[in-house]
């Protein structure tokens, strides 16, 4: 070979070397990496911050809920047969107000806590939703407590991002259940749920997420999974309708909608329940209910279905026949 071909070699195999060296970080003659002067092209995949990953069902079920204290602040009103009070507890640190009612009498008494469904800052004020039946059942004998959620009432502030806000409102609950037993006339044992509208969602949360076998009540409740009971409701929410479309839509890109949704857990739910429903009800649908009732009896658990012809969401029309059949219900499930 002469000398010209020899020197033409060594460059061509000099040259593929160096764009070897360029394009890929090393020399393939050797298998340690050396870095290329010119840096890498390869830019480092960034971590997205997935927040809301703590409210996943399955999360929610790890975690602790440390007991705080529930204490008694001031009488609201004093009635014959018991006494309502403001009351407040920590929450994950925050604090959240409510109206209890405790009954006459010695004690420990069986405790039942009431969830209202959605009511309108401008007209909010602390228990309403629940005050007129959780004063027919502290007349029986039953120590109520009704949260105003975070943002309500005394509470603290609740969250700036709207699915986060509503992912915490379970939460809140767990935690009141873990404070109970800070309240001397609270027999901590003997727990119950009463919860109307979109409290229906949250009871079911609950029960889905601590599994307990807690008697649930329930009157025309949110049934519908996640996001779908959001966007039914979205021509309430007008003003904020381009907000809570966004904030699903980012919600959608990071997260698995189902492990957010109560009707992916509908079979972890060990409680006996009853529901009411209304048949003139304009903003739950009868038919869910009838559905949430048919799956709930395919999956072999205890439901006991009342309906309403003619009663609306607040089952105004035949209320007295609805909370007799709620202090029937606790009475034969809490009280031994």
């Amino acid at each position: 070979m002469s000398v010209k071909k020899i020197i033409f070699l060594v460059f061509g195999l000099t040259l593929l070397a160096l764009l070897a060296f360029y394009f890929f970080g090393s020399w393939p003659a050797f298998s340690g990496k050396f870095l290329s002067p010119l840096g890498s092209s390869q830019k480092p995949t960034p971590t997205v911050a997935r927040p809301l990953d703590q409210y996943a069902f399955e999360a929610l079920r790890q975690r602790p809920y440390p007991s705080s204290e529930i204490k008694l602040e001031h009488v609201i009103s004093q009635e014959a047969a018991y006494t309502s009070w403001l009351f407040s507890y920590l929450s994950d640190g925050q604090r959240v107000t409510g109206m209890a009612n405790l009954p006459e009498g010695k004690g420990p008494f069986s405790v039942v806590i009431m969830l209202r469904g959605h009511v309108d800052d401008e007209v909010y004020f602390t228990g309403v939703g629940t005050h007129k039946a959780a004063g027919v059942l502290a007349a029986n004998g039953f120590l109520t407590l009704a949260p105003d959620f975070l943002g309500f009432g005394g509470s603290d502030s609740s969250s700036a991002d709207i699915l986060e806000a509503r992912f915490t409102r379970p939460v809140t609950v767990l935690n009141l259940l873990a404070a109970i037993k800070s309240l001397p006339q609270a027999d901590e044992t003997h727990l119950g749920l009463w919860a109307h509208s979109n409290g229906g969602q949250i009871a079911l949360s609950v029960l889905e997420i601590s599994q307990r076998a807690l008697p649930t009540t329930l009157w025309a409740p949110v049934t519908k999974g996640f996001p779908e009971s959001v966007l039914t409701f979205m021509g309430e929410m007008d003003d904020q309708w381009f907000k809570v479309k966004k904030a699903l839509a980012d919600f959608a890109q990071l997260y698995d909608s189902q492990n957010y949704s109560i009707d992916h857990y509908f079979g972890d739910i060990t409680a006996p329940m009853q529901l009411h429903q209304g048949g003139q009800d304009a903003l739950v649908p009868a038919s869910w209910s009838q559905a949430f009732v048919e799956k709930m009896n395919q999956l072999g658990k205890k439901i006991d279905y009342y309906y309403y012809p003619s009663s609306d969401h607040n089952l105004k029309q035949n209320w007295d026949q609805v909370v007799a059949r709620d202090i029937t219900f606790f009475q034969t499930k809490l009280l031994d």
